[in-house]
């Protein structure tokens, strides 16, 4: 049996890695030849209340299983950002202790991010004399996200070096990332191995009549089909600038609805320069966690912008594709490598995306439909769960 453990995500919360957890272990738990032992927050912001998960058992206070996987319980301190780097370590520590005490051979340890470079060499070599491998998923690129300063961009590039350097295999969600990996870091020679992100077509469990989605649709004062939307942290490099100033020099006279985390400072900030809130057809509404109801919102959508420009292939563009018939994606090669002709592409320059909207408007329906099943068939044949899950396996197995 090939134990393989899995540090880096909060647990089984929603998430970009959160899902892919919950996805992998729930393909994986009949598999008898792979054991996953996944660590999971005890504490803090996204930490899983396994009293809420369906089908877990618990074993301990610090300890459940779930789809068959080993949970284990990380408490980390409250130290703002550096609360996740603390709580990798402290996790790569139980898995080494672990190993040790349960004697593991050839244990598999797969790291999401890139937190802990500085201290990845020493855990590596821990791995190794069990016979083991260290992977690494660099998930995008940190060190250029806009929200950090100098001083944390500077870590960033730093610890993903290091990450790559003592790396058995790096898995890169992103034949873009990979390429970068590859370049980047070509004096490591590192092993990369491109395994996608996974989505689903699958229509939403909700009926049109749902109260909690006509009640949702009510509230905000939506109408099917009358709406575009936009998934996804509310960071400057998410480019939700661009696309609400583009919006309101359009003509459009559907409405624009941001589904993300609120920054009220960021907010502030972004009203003083632009008014957004003196235009009625700009809604910014928030969160939605309830997946059925935000599945079923994306379908409902007449249209999807997408501004990310950071990372690699992202859960909310994917989820996207697998809803919503019409995408405008920011144009950057990790969009352009999965949304294919089947989207509508812009660029930051002034104009460029308020005349692309008013082009999507005046699209047939049949056209709209026809970007829409293209898409799907995308996501359906490259990017179901099920594909994402039986590569990882092969990889696992193969190590």
């Amino acid at each position: 049996m090939q134990h393989v453990f899995i540090v880096g995500a909060k647990g089984f919360v929603y998430g970009g890695y959160e899902t892919f957890l919950d996805k992998l272990t729930e393909c994986h738990q009949h598999n008898d030849r792979l054991k996953y032992h996944i660590a999971c927050k005890a504490n803090g912001p996204g930490m899983t209340d396994e009293e809420k998960l369906k089908g877990a058992q618990i074993v301990s206070e610090q300890e459940y299983i779930y789809h068959n996987a080993h949970c284990f319980k990380v408490r980390s301190l409250e130290l703002g950002s550096a609360q996740a780097i603390l709580y990798d370590i402290k996790a790569l520590w139980y898995c080494v202790n672990y190993i040790r005490k349960n004697k593991i051979s050839h244990p598999i340890v797969y790291m999401l991010s890139s937190r802990v470079g500085p201290v990845m060499g020493y855990f590596a070599r821990k791995i190794h004399r069990f016979g083991g491998k260290y992977c690494n998923n660099p998930d995008g690129r940190e060190a250029l996200r806009q929200k950090y300063t100098g001083p944390v961009r500077k870590y960033w590039a730093i610890s993903e070096r290091k990450m790559v350097k003592h790396s058995d295999l790096v898995i890169c969600d992103s034949i873009n990332i990979e390429k970068y990996i590859q370049n980047e870091y070509r004096k490591f020679q590192p092993k990369t191995a491109y395994i996608a992100y996974g989505a689903d077509t699958e229509p939403s469990d909700l009926a049109d009549d749902a109260p909690e989605f006509t009640e949702w649709m009510k509230k905000f004062k939506l109408t099917k089909y009358n709406y575009y939307i936009s998934v996804g942290r509310f960071v400057p490099e998410n480019n939700f600038e661009t696309m609400i100033r583009e919006f309101m020099n359009s003509k459009s006279r559907r409405d624009f609805v941001v589904i993300a985390t609120e920054d009220k400072r960021f907010l502030s900030v972004l009203d003083q320069k632009l008014h957004f809130s003196q235009d009625k057809r700009i809604k910014l509404v928030g969160t939605v966690y309830n997946q059925p109801l935000l599945k079923k919102i994306r379908e409902n959508a007449y249209g999807y912008l997408h501004g990310h420009e950071v990372g690699g292939t992202n859960p909310s563009l994917l989820e996207a594709l697998g809803s919503t018939n019409l995408n405008l994606l920011y144009d950057v090669g990790f969009n352009r490598e999965v949304g294919r002709d089947t989207a509508l592409y812009w660029i930051k320059k002034e104009g460029d995306l308020a005349k692309l909207i008013d082009r999507a408007d005046a699209m047939r329906p049949d056209e709209v439909e026809r970007k829409g099943a293209g898409a799907k068939e995308i996501i359906r044949r490259e990017y179901n769960w099920k594909f994402i899950s039986d590569r990882y396996a092969e990889v696992f197995m193969n190590m």
